[in-house]
């Protein structure tokens, strides 16, 4: 047995003497100094990740850049798969709407936003008045553009749409393109929110989640990325974190936001810890709570809490639910709370078809298909 295993096997009986508390004094630091185990004593099989690994690097999966993998606290499996390395910062997209949400609970937590229902159009009086005058619109509310089902007519997925968010980067404020948008119009063939489940009808817009780091500027008076800093990224020992902005200077809290790989897996953790870090109650545990549970429906498969996906995964062995921070390329931080598990999966996948498809296969194949209990 080489001198690694040995040392890493004796790490892990101290840790057992110590009741698991290894992961609140080493990665729960947050510093990076996360406890190691191999992946048979967490329960993966390594020839499965080592087939894994072998594929990646063969190109099955396109551009995978990295991926990694904690369970009961621990590191069990990271590695790179460009020449950034560790210390990159990674561009996950639509992955940073999750960390708005999270920034959301933690000014609702501080009493600097009233709540979920608190009214979007009342913090931007200076934009008044807006194009197509709705009644309607004044009622919109945090809740509806965390869970995309605003009466915003605003679909990304639709490239007739006048909220198509390509429509809302051609101009100077982003804000104020949200808040002229008209209500939107429900075909025969569409079900009205009174008709979907939840009560809600899903549309994904992104000029709702980046409206909301203007309201959470007006709510918290502090730059969105100063805010971020002092509250979410410093207790987690998130040093370094490039955000793109606005035209108009404000954070894109829609997607762009670049950290490392290790750094979503904090994120990730966190939310499996239900909101703690280093014995510290960084998020509530309600907030948790509420973000991870459904309040509007996607499709057959898939639910959507507060800027979370909520799916599970099949394979042969069973289904893993699962809840997710998602963006363009098929980037992923995947949380398995069943399996004490997160995942990171980070690509340079942005026009590949099927993207998101690449990075599931690579879930359910290789790291599900590599559990062993």
């Amino acid at each position: 047995m080489s001198h690694s295993v040995t040392f890493r096997r004796a790490i892990l009986v101290v840790c057992l003497l110590f009741s698991g508390l290894c992961f609140s004094q080493a990665a729960e630091t947050g510093q990076d100094a996360w406890i190691t185990t191999l992946p048979l004593e967490a329960g993966f099989s390594q020839a499965r990740l080592d087939e894994m690994q072998a594929a990646i690097r063969k190109g099955d999966f396109k551009s995978i850049t990295s991926v990694l993998i904690a369970r009961h606290g621990k590191l069990v499996y990271e590695s790179y798969f460009d020449d950034a390395g560790a210390e990159a910062l990674r561009n996950t997209r639509s992955a940073t709407k999750t960390i708005t949400s999270m920034l959301v609970g933690v000014a609702i937590d501080k009493r600097l936003l009233p709540g979920v229902d608190a009214r979007v159009f009342s913090f931007f009086p200076e934009e008044h008045p807006v194009e197509n005058p709705d009644p309607r619109k004044e009622q919109i509310t945090v809740e509806d553009f965390l869970t995309m089902s605003s009466l915003l007519e605003c679909d990304d997925e639709n490239e007739f749409s006048r909220g198509n968010e390509e429509r809302m980067y051609l101009i100077e404020d982003w804000i104020k393109f949200t808040l002229d948008l008209p209500v939107r119009g429900f075909p025969a063939w569409v079900p009205k929110p009174k008709d979907s489940p939840y009560g809600r009808s899903f549309s994904y817009c992104t000029a709702g989640a980046s409206t909301l780091g203007g309201v959470l500027e007006k709510a918290t008076k502090q730059k969105v990325a100063d805010f971020a800093a002092a509250n979410l990224f410093a207790p987690l020992g998130i040093t370094k974190a490039e955000w793109q902005y606005s035209p108009m200077g404000i954070a894109q809290t829609g997607g762009g936001l670049a950290l490392r790989s290790r750094d979503y897996l904090k994120l990730g953790q966190l939310y499996l810890n239900g909101g703690r870090w280093n014995g510290k109650q960084l998020i509530s545990a309600d907030w948790v709570k509420r973000s991870t549970t459904p309040h509007a429906q996607v499709d057959d498969q898939t639910e959507y809490g507060y800027f979370w996906w909520l799916k599970s995964f099949s394979t042969a062995k069973g289904k893993y639910p699962a809840y997710l921070m998602q963006g363009s390329g098929g980037n992923k931080v995947a949380i398995f709370p069943e399996q004490d598990m997160v995942v990171v999966i980070t690509t340079t996948n942005y026009h590949e078809r099927g993207a998101h498809q690449i990075s599931d296969k690579l879930l359910t194949d290789y790291i599900l298909g590599s559990l062993t209990n």
